[in-house]
């Protein structure tokens, strides 16, 4: 984040990038096309920015806005759900396993298909985490803006083609936000615990390093405090909509200066690693539905090697069980944070500093919470 991103001429990109996500939301919304307000802003966003409009959503927004979606996905467990958690560590270790079968199978085909180095190609390959591994990848001899438009193209054919394949399978149900028993001005000891409590937690996340630490330490928070029985409040229904547009626009806003012609550039290596990816994750779907009672459709979106806030936010808009998924997703992030420098270091024993990327991606790569 610049120091003048506050000022009138540092918010002009954020307002327009806020104004075309509206749009593109409002238009998916409407159209009936699932989890539309963040796919349609995130779609919307990432062509603007590709035609060379400067989208950008500052860091300190994208927190406050991270920390609210914590609480409103978190608001959605219940003391059954939370019950329920007992009947996961089988799956969880098979997504554990999944996510670095993935990590080296994607790898290896950059590799040997596309020629990368291995340090570049084991960046690019990871399940998500973009912010660690950007920052890992800036300090060593990789491409960073080869890893991040690999992971950029991930993620937004993921967040689209995940509920679209749901949905044409007969899987998803009506988009519904998380509904207290009170609302905010019902019971505002309540929110104010609840809102107290998911600060702290995302400024502790934050100062030991966790990666998604704004977004994961909100959301177990308001799961423990919904969960348990001990609020039962929600956030405005609006407040959600703002925040799924928000979501859109930061993951959008990755193309900033990108041409069409570099994207091209990196396509054939992005949907070659992506189809990889996803059939790798299938494998791992396929073997976790048939030894476990649990239904396909939480799995996919647990399993989905995506951004784990654009995955929590699918789950919700689909209704599925976002316990169930952000627990899976926690694991991988797990994994990642402890494998990724055991990898970064077999791949590659001689630190480089790596040349600065333009400031305004330079600036939504600091955005990104996972």
């Amino acid at each position: 984040m610049t120091a003048n991103a506050y000022s009138p001429q540092g918010l002009r990109p954020f307002a327009e990038a806020m104004l075309i996500a509206a749009a593109g939301g409002a238009t998916f919304e409407y159209a009936g096309f699932p989890a539309g307000w963040m796919a349609g802003s995130l779609v919307f966003v990432a062509i603007a920015a590709l035609c060379g409009r400067q989208t950008h959503v500052p860091t300190g927004a994208a927190r406050l806005f991270f920390i609210a979606l914590g609480i409103i996905i978190g608001g959605v467990a219940t003391p059954e759900t939370v019950r329920g958690m007992t009947t996961w560590p089988l799956s969880i270790v098979i997504i554990s396993v999944g996510m670095v079968t993935v990590t080296v199978a994607a790898a290896g085909y950059l590799k040997l298909v596309h020629g990368w180095d291995a340090q570049t190609a084991l960046f690019a390959a990871v399940p998500g985490s973009l912010s660690q591994v950007s920052a890992m990848a800036a300090e060593r001899r990789a491409d960073l803006r080869a890893i991040i438009i690999v992971q950029t193209v991930r993620v937004i054919v993921l967040a689209v083609g995940v509920p679209l394949s749901l949905t044409l399978a007969g899987f998803d149900a009506p988009s519904q936000l998380p509904v207290g028993a009170r609302g905010a001005f019902e019971a505002p000891w309540h929110l104010a615990g609840l809102v107290a409590g998911s600060v702290a937690a995302a400024l502790v996340l934050y100062r030991i390093g966790f990666t998604g630490g704004f977004f994961f330490g909100p959301m177990v928070v308001s799961a423990f405090l919904h969960g348990g029985g001990f609020v039962d409040v929600s956030l405005p229904s609006w407040l959600a909509i703002l925040s799924m547009i928000a979501l859109g626009a930061i993951n959008g806003s990755r193309f900033n200066q990108t041409s069409f012609r570099m994207l091209v550039q990196y396509l054939k290596a992005s949907l070659g690693s992506l189809a990889v990816v996803i059939s790798v994750a299938a494998i791992f779907v396929f073997l976790a539905a048939s030894l476990l009672s649990l239904r396909i459709e939480d799995l996919v979106a647990s399993y989905a090697p995506g951004s784990v806030d654009v995955m929590m936010i699918l789950a919700l808009a689909l209704h599925l069980d976002p316990v169930f998924v952000g627990a899976h997703h926690l694991a991988r992030i797990l994994v990642v944070s402890l494998a990724l420098p055991l990898g970064a270091r077999l791949t590659d024993k001689r630190p480089l500093h790596h040349h600065k990327l333009p400031a305004s991606l330079e600036a939504a790569r600091q955005t990104l919470e996972d």
